[in-house]
């Protein structure tokens, strides 16, 4: 098995890896799992400049196979926000109610038909730290609800949100499989796995 380091805490996002990996034989490793507690600052300004950031910090600690993410939510009505800020979206690191609550009063009174907007990822893969960063994005299409839909998926707020109507379900709804089809992240992942499996 191919052991590649995931730059999260996240096992949640293991999961997902493996879901849309599984049969390729990598073996895909929390930060956890190598004691490492050291966090990369997610301060630039785009999702591809904090993903590059991040793999470059964790290959250089460990000199193994990384893979690293940043993601947000863009809503259209608000002209992409909050996007790279979404967690710190108020100006400071803000509760999952919090941020539901932002989203909702800010489309108060928007009709359903104005309201999409899309999760973005960015995923940068980096070899060994000699090696060329390689990143690929994913977007998922969806809506949002004008109340949640959906039990709060901590860590996750606007998934309770966020309606997609091919599968008639909110994100926070939708089960490991749904994901694996539909994610923005298993796009971004499958544009990558050339490299993985390299």
């Amino acid at each position: 098995m191919k052991k590649i380091l995931v730059a999260t805490h996240n096992p949640g996002k293991i999961t997902e890896y493996k879901e849309i990996l599984g049969g390729h034989g990598l073996e895909f490793l929390l930060l956890s799992d190598l004691d490492i507690s050291e966090e990369s600052e997610e301060n630039e300004k785009t999702f591809e400049e904090n993903a590059i950031k991040k793999v470059e910090f964790y290959s250089e600690l460990t000199d193994m196979p990384v893979l690293a993410e940043d993601s947000g939510l863009e809503i259209d009505f608000l002209n992409g926000e909050p996007g790279v800020y979404s967690r710190r979206w108020p100006g400071y690191k803000a509760t999952d109610q919090e941020l539901i609550d932002m989203a909702l009063t800010k489309l108060k009174g928007v009709p359903l038909e104005k309201r999409g907007a899309q999760f973005r990822v960015v995923i940068a893969f980096k070899k060994n730290p000699k090696s060329k960063i390689v990143t690929a994005e994913g977007i998922l299409r969806g809506i949002i609800l004008e109340k949640p839909g959906a039990k709060i998926v901590p860590g996750f707020p606007f998934r309770s949100l966020f309606y997609l109507p091919e599968i008639d379900k909110v994100l926070g709804e939708a089960t490991m499989e749904d994901e694996a089809k539909i994610a923005h992240r298993r796009i971004a992942i499958k544009k990558l796995l050339p490299f993985l499996i390299d």
